[in-house]
């Protein structure tokens, strides 16, 4: 995907740096724009570097690129950068959009770069409002904003929460640049009118398990994991973006879900086993991201239980789950591609990871290293090793979930093939 990123002025222009930087490490093109007044606040330099390409601020600025994304050639001759730069592009964001911005868009007008290009768009629009709540909710912004939909224009909604004055909460805020990227992949998913290279999955059904499972003591407390689905959820946005039909089944996992893909919600490892019993006939690739429990209370109660009386329990008795993943493997039909993920701890990772993936009888397994406290579990980054039954093996050194989901996409994608 190319991205074409406008900046409007205000302090959540730090999060359209951090939608660049993810965009770039799940392998899309981005370029970028911005408002004089937005650089008071995130300087040119900065886009610069994460995106590897030059930023403009000025319709009379040149473009050392010459309108070309980032991995393209650079033309011979230089187009009117402004014009090229969205002619190319596969979605325009403009984030963040100010008030101000907003207000430009709707009327028309035209007297910055972002704005501008805005009007010059023939690719799909997208705006994300962020603002004060009291701007956000007066009648002239909400007008501009009902305009801007009438015109076709993607309005991502803002976030509720804490805002740039002190002590202000509201309406108002940017949405996380996860959410942001994953509005603009499932648009530029969309919008291609034919299956190439960035839409290989194209109508292929594929089920994502993501999150950990809750295996109940008593009715407040449980046994769970650290797992907070961001891994699985990186899985189904990049599956979604190059054309699969996603169906994700997500244990506790409050984290925004990408535009696109069925959700499936359970709680406990037998709502998970259930579920993918139930979905997973209908696949050709299944993830099996999910951390599902090994062990849950042999004896859960209704209420609650008390720390001192007769019934304080003084241990509490486990029993065996099912090992979900082995009975799908049993049941898989030809053609299917199954692919686990073994968290595991320590340098015995590789040699843990190849013997679940013989054991479980897996096409491939994806195993990461837990004993490190910068990747893995709730962490937006990850490093893995994905260890194949046909005996590629292949180190991802670390990367942003997004990048490792692409890989294991491609994986998938490949073992597919013969089957093709």
């Amino acid at each position: 995907m190319r991205l074409l990123i406008g900046v409007s002025g205000g302090i959540a222009a730090y999060k359209a740096l951090e939608t660049a930087r993810l965009a770039v490490r799940a392998g899309h093109a981005v370029r970028v724009m911005q408002t004089p007044t937005s650089m008071r606040f995130v300087g040119k330099a900065s886009f610069a570097a994460i995106t590897g390409a030059p930023v403009l601020s000025s319709e009379f600025e040149q473009d050392p690129a010459r309108g070309a994304y980032p991995g393209e050639p650079v033309p011979d001759r230089a187009p009117i950068s402004h014009l090229a730069l969205v002619e190319r592009a596969d979605v325009y964001l403009v984030a963040p959009a100010s008030a101000n911005t907003i207000a430009k868009l709707a009327a028309g007008a035209a007297d910055n770069l972002v704005t501008t290009a805005a009007l010059a768009a023939s690719c799909p629009v997208v705006v994300a409002p962020a603002m004060n709540n009291r701007m956000y909710a007066h009648p002239a912004t909400q007008g501009n904003l009902r305009t801007l939909e009438a015109h076709g224009v993607e309005v991502i909604p803002p976030g509720e929460g804490e805002l740039a004055s002190y002590g202000e909460r509201g309406v108002g805020r940017l949405p996380e640049p996860e959410a942001l990227l994953s509005v603009c992949e499932t648009i530029a998913a969309h919008r291609r009118p034919a299956a190439g290279p960035a839409q290989d999955l194209a109508g292929v059904r594929v089920l994502v398990t993501a999150g950990g499972t809750r295996e109940p003591i008593d009715s407040v407390r449980y046994i769970g994991n650290r797992s907070s689905g961001r891994m699985g959820l990186a899985l189904a946005a990049a599956a979604r973006a190059r054309g699969a039909e996603v169906t994700l089944i997500l244990a506790n996992v409050s984290l925004p879900v990408p535009e696109g893909v069925r959700v499936v919600r359970v709680e406990t490892a037998n709502q998970l086993a259930a579920a993918c019993a139930e979905e997973f006939p209908g696949c050709e690739v299944l993830l099996m991201a999910a951390a599902v429990a090994d062990f849950r209370p042999s004896a859960p109660v209704e209420h609650k239980l008390k720390k001192t009386g007769p019934d304080a329990p003084n241990k509490v008795e486990l029993e065996p789950t099912e090992d979900v993943l082995s009975v799908l493997a049993d049941r898989r039909r030809p053609g299917q591609v199954l692919i686990g993920f073994a968290a595991e701890h320590g340098s015995g990772a590789a040699a843990l990871g190849r013997e679940k993936l013989e054991r479980k009888r897996l096409d491939a397994i994806v195993v990461n290293d837990i004993s490190r406290a910068d990747i893995g579990f709730d962490a937006e980054e990850n490093e893995v090793l994905i260890i194949a039954r046909d005996g590629l093996q292949r180190h991802i050194p670390r990367a942003a979930k997004r990048a490792v989901a692409a890989e294991v996409l491609n994986q998938a994608q490949r073992l597919r093939e013969p089957a093709q």
